[in-house]
């Protein structure tokens, strides 16, 4: 989470170049929204006996349990200044991407209200349902000085029984989606952003030790413990 803030401060100082950061997680995590303040005990339990990291996000929304899944951050620096666009531009790129890899997705139609405790509960406009639909791929957004940061998370094997314990629901990944590697996501992904989303350059470069070094200082800001 603090690479993905590190990031788009960067889009204030070079306006023109857009990132999008393709991610995986090396253990369960649980990451709530900017403004979600109620942990709950279970969500508490879990963290003390290990079995998932808590973490806040910069963006908004409803807690997300990240494992078998893979993030995007997209770091859009000429993105259009309604929300509404923005995401619909986001989940046509998204849509097309797993489209590819034989998941047809099309966005949400519930209305949008105050975010729930888990962003997978519901499904708008800014979301990817299948064709029972049920929610695949959930987004929310941090606007920073007429700068985008898009967070999303896209389900391919998630960890049904912890997913039930702490969400209280089994997600909704279909079988289609575990057969599709996360590298191979990534590509895909990457091929279609520069079809759908214009703009950038969009970025795959490593980052330098003094880059390091500046979001370490921030780290802090997005750990629960």
């Amino acid at each position: 989470m603090a690479i993905d803030d590190w990031l788009l401060d960067q889009l204030l100082l070079k306006p023109d170049q857009g990132v999008v950061r393709l991610y995986t997680w090396s253990r369960p995590t649980l990451s709530l929204g900017h403004h979600q303040r109620s942990i709950a005990p279970a969500w508490r339990r879990a963290a003390s006996l290990g079995r998932v990291e808590l973490v806040r996000r910069p963006s908004g929304g409803g807690a997300v349990l990240h494992g078998g899944s893979l993030t995007y951050a997209l770091l859009w620096p000429d993105a259009p200044r309604q929300r509404q666009r923005a995401y619909g531009l986001v989940s046509a790129w998204l849509a097309q991407a797993l489209a590819h890899l034989g998941l047809a997705l099309t966005p949400g139609q519930e209305a949008a209200t105050e975010s729930s405790a888990n962003c997978f509960a519901s499904s708008t406009a800014a979301d990817l349902v299948g064709a029972d639909g049920l929610k695949r791929v959930g987004s929310a957004q941090l606007w920073r000085r007429r700068k985008l940061l898009q967070h999303g998370s896209v389900l391919i094997d998630p960890p049904v029984d912890l997913w039930r314990e702490l969400l209280g629901s089994p997600p909704a990944a279909p079988a289609a989606a575990q057969a599709i590697s996360p590298a191979v996501l990534e590509q895909q992904l990457r091929l279609a952003a520069a079809k759908r989303l214009g703009g950038g350059p969009w970025l795959l470069e490593p980052l330098a030790s003094r880059e390091w070094a500046e979001i370490d200082r921030r780290r802090h800001r997005f750990r629960l413990t």
